[in-house]
């Protein structure tokens, strides 16, 4: 592969300097009338200096500025350190980093980069760009006309070829600009801007979601049960998908986890989940699904381990709900053409052991579950207006059923036991840990005032709002004072400009008391983190990282809660 990446890391002081001659306005006049208006949230595709990305910080947006060469996206942070700016190292054509962070951009903006994609890896990149816009979301690439020079692989581009391609991916042309001068005086370098916009739900994700939903015949509650499935680890634990290209892979016992907990309270509860006739049971409903009795539904998740004969019980129910899922509703939950929506592997059971832990690990060993790209991101963005559509059609399926077999059985019921269980808003655990610093003359300090807590005034806030997201994670649960917590910022989501000035304080509690602590806790404190934040994966996570992931897993609630806002008294200088 040509190294398109290196000599931008080697000059990094030249191409800075010359981007910063040049002004924002001069550059982009062309596609400045084609803007959306702030606020919203931009992907800076090779923000290079970060001269753009600065621009829409400066005009009310939201940033996410990519940049590969790690010398210049530095200099770049150095010279335009703007709260609502966060820089990631990432690439065309696959954007891997961006796709895992589950956001929609009001607009993508490509400035003298399309030239750097080889020819034969630009249809990939198209569709990877235009999964990430939301419906009626724009983007802007300029094309660079004229030779190379010969210190940077480049390949010819084309207004028609950047319209042939997006149209592939539901993306139509709005303006494509006549070729203009180059500002820097190359006599034999054009410019030419070219505008793309993806209609509402350009990749047809919503209404293929509603016509399983209210339209696709259904010989049981299976098919709502697995999308809703789905659409919990779309919203809670995005972060265990791998990325396969054109879809997502999700591990089907993680899946499988889901089934059980929304299955739990209404088989217990009696409510029919297929047309009741003597001797019919739903196929998942055995021995060891009967033995998970003592336990809650918010008691299966991600994290949690079990002994003895409990944690044998889950097991085998794991593998019986995963087989079921694989053989019947991922088998037929299919596009028109009758192709599964959901083609699904299953595995085997995973081994037996004297205390079952449900670490993601585990949960692939039952197979594999594959979520088309557009499906998982329509899911993921989407997903507090699909749940209620799914949540009714299923309340009505078990009403239906229930009154051809002659029973009486109330809506509100039914839609009782449809309710998804949360745990409860639970900062015990983590007020005992903060006593026992006080205790032993250890300094805590609120996280968003700065303020020194005594015992009368700690107070143990979640970072991201409890009532928006329902998450006890370690890392979401920081020392704050009690007045602060209480009666400022309450239920509203904190802004960047708070949370970056806070980063120093909360990056220290972490330290002092998750880190230094046993083995069990700094466990529980990296899998929490790498399961519910989009960060990498394949190690133990740093507090950089962690902290970065906060950042984007607030964007990501800002755009789908649409949450006032609170500036702390740090946040607003």
């Amino acid at each position: 592969m040509s190294d398109t990446i290196g000599p931008y890391q080697r000059g990094f002081c030249e191409f800075t300097e010359a981007y910063e001659a040049c002004g924002f306005t001069d550059i982009h006049a062309d596609a400045i009338p084609f803007l959306p208006a702030p606020p919203g949230l931009v992907l800076d595709v090779g923000a290079g200096s970060g001269r753009d990305a600065a621009w829409f910080a400066a005009r009310g947006f939201e940033v996410i500025a990519v940049e590969p060469a790690a010398a210049l996206r530095t200099e770049a942070a150095r010279l335009h350190p703007h709260p609502a700016i966060r820089w990631l190292n990432d690439r065309l054509p696959s954007l891997d980093v961006v796709h895992r962070l589950g956001l929609g951009f009001d607009l993508v903006w490509l400035s003298g980069v399309w030239m750097h994609v080889p020819p034969e890896e630009r249809r990939r990149a198209m569709r990877r760009l235009a999964t990430l816009l939301k419906p009626r979301g724009r983007m802007v690439l300029t094309l660079r006309h004229g030779p190379a020079p010969p210190d940077r692989p480049m390949w010819p581009v084309d207004a028609h070829e950047v319209e042939r391609l997006g149209l592939e991916f539901g993306l139509a042309l709005r303006v494509a600009t006549e070729r203009r001068e180059d500002r820097s005086g190359r006599l034999d370098v054009r410019w030419q801007t070219v505008v793309l916009d993806l209609p509402e739900d350009g990749a047809g994700a919503l209404p293929l979601l509603r016509g399983v939903i209210l339209r696709q015949e259904k010989a049981a509650t299976y098919k709502l049960a697995l999308l809703r499935a789905v659409a919990r680890i779309a919203d809670a634990s995005a972060n265990v998908a791998r990325d396969a290209g054109d879809h997502v892979e999700l591990p089907l016992g993680l899946v499988a986890l889901n089934w059980i907990r929304q299955f739990k309270p209404l088989i217990e509860g009696g409510l029919p989940q297929m047309p009741e006739r003597p001797g019919l049971k739903p196929a998942f409903v055995t021995e060891a699904f009967h033995a998970l009795s003592p336990l809650a539904p918010f008691d299966l998740r991600l994290g949690a381990q079990f002994a003895a004969e409990l944690g044998e019980a889950l097991r085998r129910a794991l593998g019986k709900a995963a087989r079921t899922i694989a053989d019947m509703p991922a088998r037929h939950l299919t596009y028109a053409n009758d192709v599964p929506v959901f083609p699904t592997d299953y595995g085997q059971l995973a081994p037996r052991r004297s205390v079952f832990a449900l670490t993601e690990e585990t949960l692939w060993d039952y197979g594999t579950l594959r979520v088309p790209l557009p499906v998982w991101h329509a899911l993921m963005r989407f997903g507090a207006w699909i749940e209620p559509m799914l949540v009714a059609e299923w309340a009505r399926l078990i009403c239906g059923y229930a009154k051809r077999a002659g029973r009486a059985v109330a809506t509100d019921e039914v839609l009782r036991a449809l309710h998804w269980i949360e745990p409860d808003r639970d900062t015990a655990f983590v007020r005992a840990l903060a006593e026992q610093r006080l205790e032993r003359g250890k300094a805590i300090r609120c996280v968003w005032s700065g303020r020194t807590l005594t015992h009368e005034a700690l107070d143990i806030d979640h970072c991201l709002p409890f009532s928006a997201w329902a998450c006890n994670d370690l890392w979401n649960l920081v020392p704050a004072h009690r007045r602060v917590n209480q009666r400022e910022k309450r239920e509203r989501l904190v802004s960047a400009a708070t949370l970056a000035a806070a980063k120093a304080d909360i990056l220290s509690w972490w330290d002092g008391t998750y880190l230094n602590a046993d083995d069990a806790m700094r466990l529980r404190f990296a899998e929490e983190a790498r399961t519910s934040l989009p960060i990498a994966k394949d190690r133990a996570p740093d507090l950089e990282e962690v902290f970065a992931g906060v950042e984007f897993r607030r964007l990501r609630l800002r755009q789908d809660a649409e949450l006032r806002e609170w500036v702390g008294p740090r946040g607003s200088g």
